[in-house]
């Protein structure tokens, strides 16, 4: 079954989301026997991420229906730090 997820978000998912203006890497983790999936989407900013979620999201969840039970949590975080990416920081006061 994970091949098959891994199949379909390579050829199906990942290029709708290069598509998308401000994004800029999806980070895929799966635990112990392939059951849970972890997917992290970068973004140029919180504004790219907010409008890809109402837009083209729901493709991407029906694209991935088959592989999935219930509906997946969607959050946004700030990145703090990245030595992989070298994001640069957003300084808060």
């Amino acid at each position: 079954m994970l091949s098959d997820y891994t199949r379909t978000f390579n050829t199906d998912i990942l290029p709708l989301l290069r598509r998308q203006n401000g994004f800029k890497d999806e980070i895929t983790f799966c635990g112990p026997g392939g059951v849970d999936v972890t997917a992290i989407s970068l973004w140029d900013s919180k504004a790219s991420a907010e409008t890809y979620n109402t837009t083209s999201y729901p493709e991407v969840l029906k694209t991935i229906s088959r592989f999935i039970e219930g509906t997946p949590k969607v959050q946004t975080s700030d990145v703090v730090n990245s030595t992989f990416h070298k994001i640069p920081v957003h300084a808060t006061a």
